[in-house]
């Protein structure tokens, strides 16, 4: 089953990011883990992963409140 990343603004709306398909949640961990920043930087506020249709988990890339 394929594991990719949804991308979503601040506002929570679909935003576009780099279509990347990998074999494993692992992998898929491991690559948002290397490129979260520079995502963040380009708009993007909060990533989905997803198997097949099924989402997995949220994950806000914004900096936590203090």
């Amino acid at each position: 089953m394929p594991w990719s990343w949804r991308y979503e603004g601040a506002n929570g709306d679909p935003v576009n990011g780099p279509a990347e398909a990998f074999s494993s949640q692992a992998d898929a961990e491991s690559w948002i883990g290397q490129t979260w920043r520079e995502l963040a930087a380009g708009g993007v506020a909060s990533v989905l992963l997803v198997e097949d249709d099924r989402v997995e988990y949220r994950m806000s890339l914004l900096p936590a409140a203090e």
